[in-house]
């Protein structure tokens, strides 16, 4: 009779369901419903009053509108489409200027040379700087008794008394200016963080087998970077596009309407027309606008692929 195999014994497994797993999820419960209120509940008002008539001033005339406040915005309100052109060519403009200038500045700082501290700090200390202070800075170098404009006029360049922000010709490029200065080391900042992970015997190897400073930066630079650009370029342009508080103490949408942007367009009629029905689906509009840029912009950048 042949030997009986010895089996082997049988491994008996502890569950470990019940009250220990669900203790995580319960711990972070409070924090998550504390966000949901946060989040939930302003979008849910918006959406609510977008479909109502609430004008605060013409209580009479409150009460569910539907769809009609979304019909007037497409069909009856021009002023919609040139904020919102307004703000595309406001948003593509500063995040281009912001996302090559940040890249030259990250260059620059990352490289090794006396007093780079201070240079570091000093390229990324507008970045503390509020909006609101901001514009007062640049409304004094703006000011046209006390500003550059003056001593551009004492050396023959320009006029005396001439106001870069009341000119419908210099008004766009004067707000760009003042907020280059504040968005450029948002870019820097991320850039160059994102350059001190490159491994440096990647650039070794590529000096030795011959290549340039353009050859390794098309090549070992850019692709290294690629998920840090185009992060940095989606949150910088959605900022952008919300931007109120810069051009609303700069020039206040004007002249004529020529710096209003479409967050700026529903603060005032909010606001200034206590219109919030309306404003209310101005917001939606505008939510639904940059959800769907932003979705579409990070399947055409790939975000987070492997880069060949």
């Amino acid at each position: 009779m042949a030997d009986a195999v010895a089996k082997p014994p049988r491994v008996t497994r502890r569950r470990t369901g019940g009250p220990a797993r669900r203790l995580p999820y319960l711990l972070i419960a409070p924090a998550g419903l504390l966000m949901l209120g946060f989040i939930a509940y302003p979008m849910l008002s918006v959406l609510y009053y977008s479909l109502q008539h609430y004008n605060v001033t013409k209580p009479w005339r409150n009460g569910y509108a539907g769809f009609d406040n979304f019909t007037r915005i497409f069909t009856d309100d021009p002023q919609f489409w040139d904020t919102l052109a307004f703000s595309g060519k406001w948003v593509v403009t500063e995040v281009l200027l912001q996302l090559l200038l940040g890249l030259a500045l990250a260059l620059l700082v990352n490289q090794t040379f006396l007093g780079r501290g201070l240079a570091r700090a000093l390229v990324f200390s507008p970045w503390a700087v509020s909006g609101v202070l901001t514009t007062t800075i640049w409304m004094l170098l703006y000011n046209p008794s006390t500003g550059i404009s003056r001593y551009l006029a004492d050396v023959g360049i320009g006029t005396y008394g001439t106001s870069v922000l009341s000119d419908t010709g210099t008004v766009f490029w004067a707000a760009v200016l003042a907020e280059l200065w504040r968005g450029v080391p948002f870019f820097a900042i991320l850039i160059l963080a994102d350059l001190q992970s490159i491994p440096k015997d990647l650039y070794e190897a590529a000096s030795v087998d011959g290549a340039g400073r353009a050859r390794r930066f098309r090549h070992i630079t850019l692709p290294h970077l690629k998920d840090a650009i185009i992060l940095s370029t989606l949150l910088r342009g959605v900022w952008e596009f919300n931007n109120v508080d810069l051009l609303y103490t700069l020039t206040g949408g004007g002249p004529a309407g020529q710096t209003t942007t479409l967050p700026l367009y529903v603060a005032n009629t909010g606001i200034n027309g206590h219109d919030f029905g309306y404003a209310s689906a101005l917001t939606t509009v505008a939510f639904v606008i940059l959800l769907f840029c932003s979705i579409l912009y990070l399947r055409l950048s790939k975000f987070g692929g492997e880069t060949k």
